[in-house]
């Protein structure tokens, strides 16, 4: 019998098209800085219906501009739940700002009101200026944001800032009794600023090899985050200002000089290439076809996993959204599974995972808390975050990505049952 592929947890789906996008790049003179860069910041503000889309180096950088941008530093405090990858919480950081962490309920991961306000409080307590909440939707599925129970309502009623960090949903729809609302389009109830995040990375549902961006519904606010991107430099001025130095900007029928520049305040160069663009703009066509197949998997694991039930149970989809699912976090009790075990200590996480590969299915974890990293106990002590660590011991995310079969269901599944019976 021949040996079957290995599965990893996630995968992109590179298809001729893609290549051909590329190559097209490369054999043009626009390298970075040109024309598929401005074609996918169109089409992807236009899928998400946001006033504008500034394209990125990657997720992380992606943070940087939308904290930067909102005017986050020293003094201020960011909420972010812990469970997340470590870029949400470390760009807050690099900004000068601290961190006030906040749980998640412990089956979905997803940071609800309830835990924004504890945290808010606990900031304030530490003496913070509690800046922004940033949410972040987690395995594809959106934190509670609308009505007037959401997130959205408690920012603005709170007077904050809302950084969305949706890196595991573009595709993911927001539900609510007033329509369908893609998430990235903005929050335009919130007055003190309202950005999504996303990522391109290999892992998520579509790929720029490395890759991100910022979207959002005000010109303005979207403005500075461009020109953060591109080292605060300023070309042409805004509308309703001037140049600083206009002596020196303009000629003599008052248009600007063409090697002309300003920067008004430091910012980065996290600039996306035009090869990366190209390759996640291609993705980007084929957006409702990968959601449409990972919806598929999802539903497919809900039915294999059921037997299993109660020591292994699929995510269980929330009423606010309509996922595009990047992740399948499965929860496990892998208590229970130990105990049942011939072999003391059989049953650990670490064990499960190490069988599973043998059996040439790769799994992971998402994610260790942020809060219980190294830097962070430093900085702040061993905080409380039962959520967060209930949701950790008993999460494990199994494959999961476009190109698999569904017959790879029944094999994980069947997997799982033989390594945990």
């Amino acid at each position: 019998m021949a040996e079957m592929p290995f599965l990893p947890y996630g995968r992109q789906s590179v298809e001729e098209e893609d290549i051909a996008a590329v190559a097209a790049v490369l054999r043009g003179d626009w390298l970075t800085q040109g024309p598929a860069v401005t074609a996918f910041e169109r089409a992807l503000a236009a899928r998400v219906g946001a006033a504008d889309a500034v394209a990125c180096a990657n997720g992380t950088a992606a943070l940087r501009l939308a904290y930067a941008a909102l005017g986050i530093g020293p003094g201020d405090a960011v909420v972010v739940p812990s469970n997340t990858f470590l870029a949400t919480a470390s760009a807050a950081r690099h900004a000068g700002a601290e961190v006030a962490f906040a749980d998640v309920d412990p089956d979905s991961g997803l940071m609800g009101v309830a835990e924004a306000e504890a945290a808010i409080a606990r900031g304030r307590k530490a003496g913070w200026r509690v800046r922004a909440l940033a949410p972040v939707h987690y395995a594809g599925q959106t934190a509670p944001m609308t009505g007037t129970a959401g997130l959205a309502a408690l920012a603005q009623a709170e007077g904050l800032a809302l950084v969305e960090d949706a890196c595991h949903a573009i595709g993911t729809v927001d539900l609510s009794p007033d329509g369908e609302t893609p998430v990235g389009a903005g929050r335009a109830e919130v007055e003190a600023g309202s950005l999504t995040v996303f990522s391109f990375h290999p892992v998520k549902t579509i790929a720029a090899g490395e890759g991100g961006a910022v979207t959002g519904g005000d010109p303005a606010l979207m403005a500075r985050v461009r020109r953060l991107c591109n080292h605060g430099m300023m070309r042409m001025p805004e509308p309703g200002e001037g140049f600083a130095d206009p002596d020196a900007a303009l000629d003599a029928e008052g248009k600007p000089n063409p090697w002309y520049y300003e920067m008004a305040e430091p910012g980065f160069n996290h600039r996306l290439s035009d090869i990366h663009a190209a390759l996640v703009l291609s993705q980007l066509g084929r957006l409702d076809r990968f959601v449409e197949r990972r919806a598929r998997l999802m539903a497919l694991y809900a039915e294999r996993l059921a037997p299993l039930a109660p020591l292994v149970r699929p995510p269980v989809p929330v009423p606010w959204c309509r996922p595009a699912w990047h992740l399948c976090a499965a929860r496990i009790d892998f208590d229970a599974a130990s105990d049942d075990a011939l072999d003391a200590g059989g049953r650990t996480r670490s064990a499960v995972m190490t069988a599973l590969r043998g059996l040439g299915i790769g799994t992971q974890v998402h994610y260790i808390p942020v809060h219980r990293q190294p830097y962070w106990r430093r900085r702040y002590g061993d905080l409380a975050l039962p959520g967060a660590m209930t949701h950790y011991a008993h999460t494990l995310s199994l494959p999961l990505f476009p190109a698999m079969a569904d017959g790879d269901v029944d094999r994980v599944a069947a997997a799982l049952e033989r390594v945990l019976s």
